[in-house]
């Protein structure tokens, strides 16, 4: 029987010990190395950053990448223009994605399975040529502006490739099946006798779905919300290719910084000031969760 527990706590400490030695390797080890980086200085070499000790031993680190983030305008409006951007495209994935989750989790189960297949389907298709489809289709003689033509709308084509909105607009279309598919799986398993019971006792649909479906499905709300606002942050691809060269959102610095400036501490300090400006708002919110279910008990 001893043996037997003795087992059963082996594979208990096995079983918690591999996610955390997944996270020591492939998130808190490349953290320290970025980390390190963004104390160097800047040099030509190979790599082009200052070792972290000297000839002599002795500690060689700097604070001034971090320095000329907070003097420097240019990245404090791109972190702004990355927040905004990615939030808006949060807020219209979450007016388009909810009503869509909320009738596939209604559907029949038959009209359902295909419903799921549609939001999954493009993930099929690469990333890459998703958005180059977009650039087909918002260019200046692409699909749009010759429908708007043709209807009389416009006489001549309307710039809307290289603009904030095309950048806006593939964001939202790229992330809107990360904020369905997590509301459909809370919304799925919610009673709707509980909603029928709230309107039995008066209640109007408008408030049966702020008191009763809203409350239940916002784990799924911020679920959903996470797994858009985040990778929306540090987009590369979608302002390079829709937004054009003026497009400066922080994934883009990012790039220019390590590729063209070949300024590695500097874009390693870009690197985790990104990082902590979405850990820490998640962090937060964790604790608000963990103290409002403690409350809840």
């Amino acid at each position: 029987m001893a043996s037997l527990i003795q087992k059963d706590r082996l594979w208990w400490h096995i079983t918690v010990l591999v996610p955390y030695l997944w996270l020591l390797l492939f998130f808190l080890l490349p953290f320290g190395i970025i980390l390190k980086i963004s104390l160097a200085e800047p040099i030509l070499a190979q790599p082009p950053f200052s070792p972290t000790f000297d000839d002599t031993g002795t500690l060689s680190i700097t604070a001034d990448n971090f320095a000329f983030l907070f003097s420097d305008k240019l990245y404090a409006l791109t972190y702004l223009k990355s927040v905004i951007m990615a939030a808006a495209a949060t807020i219209c994935c979450l007016l388009l994605g909810f009503p869509i989750a909320y009738g596939i989790a209604r559907s029949q189960p038959r009209t359902r399975s295909l419903l799921l297949l549609l939001i999954v389907l493009p993930f099929w298709i690469s990333f890459l040529l998703r958005v180059y489809a977009w650039m087909g289709l918002l260019g200046n003689y692409g699909v749009i502006n010759n429908f708007l033509m043709w209807l009389g709308i416009t006489e001549q084509p309307m710039q809307i490739l290289y603009t904030d909105f095309a950048i806006f607009l593939g964001l939202t279309y790229s992330y809107l099946p990360f904020m369905i598919l997590p509301l459909y799986a809370t919304l799925e398993r919610m009673d709707l006798d509980l909603v029928d019971a709230a309107m039995d006792l008066g209640a109007s649909r408008t408030t049966a779905f702020w008191d009763i479906t809203w409350p239940l499905a916002r784990a799924g709300v911020i679920a959903g919300c996470m797994l858009v606002f985040i990778p929306a942050m540090g987009e590369y691809v979608i302002p390079f290719l829709l937004g054009g060269p003026d497009a400066l959102l922080i994934g883009r610095v990012l790039f220019d910084e390590f590729y063209v400036n070949r300024d590695w501490p500097l874009a390693s300090a870009v690197a985790i000031m990104l990082l902590l400006l979405l850990v820490v708002p998640i962090v937060i919110l964790q604790k608000n969760q963990a103290r409002d279910a403690e409350q809840a008990t």
